[in-house]
């Protein structure tokens, strides 16, 4: 078992969306950990937000287990370029895409890119995301409020929407959802409204897609050590971020890979529907 680093961190802060290469310490997305053995092997899989944080550990996983990929990011084309090279090293493809996702046609030129590059789609996993904090409801303004929901909520619509016509029989989609969606966090008002659309959104889409055979699940972190927390919050809440949960620290990106990992795999053909909470012992309902 890896010992990960616990809090108090050392207080740090950035622009959004943020990069993994200025935190401290820096996460662990798998680099040296993730082995793979073949478990999507010739697979084609599409993630969302691949340049760092969860995105990132997905990808990394999901080249080692064998799957060619195409990795969207905003604009952080450095983070990218670094998670993209590690796909290629293990010896699988790798398209990079980057673009503003909160836009509807920048979602269906993903789906058509990805779709002329491998000719079809596998595995969906919308993981891009915003997050901004506010003290008060008068703070958030309508600007951010509908930003937050086109990036987490729209996104997702438009991106399963065009993808579904390149999936076949054994296909899956994966929405990144939130510890949030059960137990909101008042500062992140919009984000955690968000997540618990996300998770309607992925219930009623599974049964609405298991005639064609193609599954949707939903994975739910907590606390995850990712460029959006320094990104997001204050210098104080970042250095004892994840403390008030049970194993007490945040989770590394690598920790959350194995759950995509196995709502990917064929072996989870029967799972469909589910929320998988990756969340440090806290409940959730």
């Amino acid at each position: 078992m890896t010992d990960y680093p616990y809090p108090p961190f050392p207080e740090q802060e950035q622009d959004l969306p943020g990069s993994f290469r200025r935190m401290d310490p820096v996460p662990d997305h798998g680099e040296d950990s993730w082995k793979g053995n073949g478990r999507l092997k010739g697979r084609v899989a599409l993630i969302t937000g691949a340049d760092s944080g969860i995105g990132r550990a997905v990808a990394i996983a999901y080249a080692r287990e064998g799957a060619d990929l195409a990795l969207v990011c905003l604009d952080e084309m450095g983070d990218m370029e670094d998670t993209a090279a590690l796909v290629r090293q293990a010896g699988r493809e790798c398209l990079v895409i980057m673009t503003d996702l909160s836009k509807a046609e920048n979602c269906r030129d993903v789906i058509a890119q990805t779709a002329d590059r491998f000719g079809r789609i596998d595995i969906l996993v919308n993981n891009a995301a915003h997050q901004r904090s506010f003290a008060k409801i008068e703070d958030i303004s309508d600007e951010e409020w509908r930003y937050t929901f086109a990036t987490n909520v729209d996104a997702m619509f438009h991106l399963t929407k065009a993808a579904v016509t390149h999936m076949g029989r054994g296909a899956a989609i994966i929405n990144t959802a939130s510890v949030n969606a059960d137990k909101p966090s008042p500062d992140l008002l919009a984000y955690a409204t968000t997540k618990g659309a996300i998770q309607n959104f992925t219930a009623g889409l599974a049964q609405m897609l298991a005639d064609r055979g193609i599954r949707a699940n939903v994975v739910a972190p907590g606390p995850v050590w990712t460029p959006l927390i320094p990104a997001s919050f204050p210098g104080d809440k970042v250095a004892t971020f994840g403390q008030n949960y049970p194993i007490g620290r945040p989770a590394q990106p690598a920790e959350l890979a194995s759950a995509y990992v196995m709502l990917a795999e064929a072996a989870s053909s029967y799972i469909s529907g589910a929320t998988i909470a990756v969340t440090g012992g806290q409940p959730i309902i």
